[in-house]
């Protein structure tokens, strides 16, 4: 590509030197970005890789420090997004497989399975308390892989296992009496507690 005036296009070799020299620069913007010295490696990496895709777009006699960095910030920009949309889908797939792990297996002896009452019970409880449940309670998750899943503190981990028990054995008390899950509270038992 030809360009007219004080400005020429830059050769590889140029353009190659001029990448290097401000390589240092990029890598102390990508450690400010990600914070973590491995993807800013790959992201300097990706971004001079680019660079070098368009160095013919690159007009010698510019700012070729503010262009590299430009061509970085949008490689994060666009990495960030691609992995937010792809945490989304995963999202979707994980709750969606969490719901049909709790759904009653067709192929199991009666009785092995969940009821209908407590596929409701669960159906109303928030995703969040809901999935901790499953990872924790059905899964057997420990509460720090569960938080790592979660991407989530342990804290928070343990708060939310704790409410959704709690709610859900407010929603299923009748249903526990009823079935014989739990005896009915007598008038011995109220005088005793």
């Amino acid at each position: 590509m030809e360009s007219t005036g004080a400005t020429r296009t830059l050769d590889r070799a140029s353009f190659d030197r001029t990448v290097l020299s401000h390589r240092r620069g990029m890598l102390g913007t990508a450690l400010r970005l990600t914070r973590s010295r491995d993807e800013a490696e790959d992201l300097v990496q990706e971004a001079v890789l680019r660079a070098w895709m368009f160095f013919d777009r690159f007009e010698q006699g510019t700012n070729a420090r503010a262009w590299l960095n430009r061509i970085l910030v949008n490689t994060f920009i666009n990495g960030y997004r691609r992995r937010r949309r792809e945490h989304d889908v995963l999202a979707e797939v994980q709750a969606g497989l969490a719901r049909e792990a709790w759904l009653p297996d067709t192929h199991r002896a009666p009785g092995e399975g969940l009821g209908d009452e407590v596929l409701a019970a669960l159906a109303t409880l928030p995703p969040e308390f809901r999935d901790v449940l499953i990872l924790v309670d059905r899964d057997e998750t420990s509460y720090r892989d569960a938080a790592r899943k979660l991407r989530c503190p342990i804290g928070t981990v343990m708060s939310r296992l704790h409410r959704a028990r709690r709610a859900l054995q407010a929603r299923l008390a009748d249903y526990a009496r009823r079935e014989g899950y739990v005896p009915a509270l007598g008038a011995e038992t109220l005088e005793a507690a």
